[in-house]
């Protein structure tokens, strides 16, 4: 039984996972260029350990989903945060390449483990308040990351990583959400049909939200004479725009409904992205992904919002709803790899040679959230 007061301290709780996550995350990727520069890595050997990363985290996922069934969400993010905590600081400082691309194949699984995890944590929390939160939940996220991207700009190297890992080993213990109810039994049908289309919308922001992070900085410090220090700026302000429209999107749901939300943000970003192409300089492409975070930044909780909606339908037992949205969860969760793929490994094999190509892919495919967006009715 659930007491009153465990959906406020869960939701501090699982705010502060995703807050976490971004942390890290962030950290990581805004400093890509300096661990291309230290193992001489060009763009398609970079790719081909992203893909290497993106694939362990879908993994990750699935050992999420799984394990969640017989230990609950709870319990499998606290293993994945005590993972990530470990294996970054392996990826920011290994003394030799093959530490660093164990750490990164190990950070590939916690990452997958944790995104899995916390989104299960979010969507039971978000139950439990009986109102839209998930916005909230992955502004966390963004604001982590603005934390890690700022810390990028003030301080150079990669060992501030080791740093910034503690948080989430801290963050492991606090008093997420227990499971409410049974395990899910096997003979339950989910309705994957609604669910896919949802999941295709988030494909379309991971794909863009991964290029941007991913190669953002690479492409400033590539294609324009931008200061070393100043290349986390093409993370930073798409960050901030991002956490803006996130916490504004409970009320803007609710004044205008997610398809307007959808379609506006889709166009906003693809002409975003056409900036960022085109930009003569980098503070232009600057600008560009500073736009580029306002118009897809509600996409991905709406989707989780909306396929956890689908999966604890009226249909779906009292008892055995919060172990079914966490099945689903846990495999809608792999939408956001595919996502990934497009985003960070499509684009750098496009733009192997000019990264300009590479943003072309993303600015072109967001474009589908449009007709999508009817899903989310």
């Amino acid at each position: 039984m659930t007491t009153a007061a465990e959906p406020t301290r869960a939701r501090l709780a699982v705010a502060a996972a995703f807050l976490a996550q971004g942390l890290v995350f962030i950290s990581l990727t805004t400093r890509l260029p300096t661990l291309q520069d230290r193992w001489e890595l060009g763009e398609a050997a970079l790719s081909g350990l992203l893909l290497m990363m993106v694939l362990l985290a879908g993994a990750g996922s699935v050992i999420a989903e799984v394990a969640a069934k017989r230990h609950t969400s709870a319990a499998v993010l606290r293993a994945g945060l005590v993972l990530v905590a470990v294996s970054a600081p392996t990826v920011a400082v290994a003394p030799s390449f093959p530490l660093f691309v164990l750490g990164l194949a190990a950070y590939g699984v916690g990452l997958g483990v944790v995104d899995a995890a916390s989104n299960m944590q979010a969507v039971a929390v978000e139950h439990a308040y009986g109102r839209p939160i998930l916005p909230s939940f992955h502004g966390a996220w963004t604001l982590g990351g603005l934390v890690g991207a700022g810390v990028t700009l003030a301080v150079a190297g990669t060992w501030p990583v080791s740093v910034v890992a503690v948080v989430p080993l801290l963050v492991a213990f606090g008093p997420l959400l227990p499971r409410v109810g049974d395990p899910m039994p096997t003979d339950i049908d989910v309705p994957w049909r609604p669910i896919v289309l949802v999941g295709l919308g988030m494909v379309l922001f991971y794909m863009v939200d991964t290029a941007s992070m991913t190669w953002g900085p690479t492409y400033l410090d590539n294609t324009f004479a931008t200061p070393e220090r100043l290349v986390a700026l093409a993370t930073f302000p798409y960050l901030l725009a991002t956490l803006i429209m996130r916490l504004a999107g409970d009320r803007l749901v609710a004044r205008f409904g997610p398809v307007v939300l959808l379609r506006v943000g889709g166009v906003l970003a693809a002409a975003a992205l056409a900036v960022v192409v085109s930009a003569p300089t980098w503070p232009v492409a600057v600008l560009g992904f500073t736009l580029v975070g306002f118009g897809v930044a509600v996409i991905a909780p709406l989707s989780f919002s909306a396929a956890a909606r689908i999966a604890g339908g009226d249909d779906v037992p009292a008892h055995l709803r919060q172990a079914r949205v966490d099945a689903v969860i846990g495999r809608f969760n792999q939408f956001n790899y595919v996502g990934a793929l497009l985003g960070s490994v499509l684009t750098g094999l496009v733009g192997a040679d000019n990264l300009r190509i590479g943003f072309a892919v993303p600015m072109v495919l967001v474009l589908a959230i449009v007709p999508l967006a009817r899903a989310f009715r």
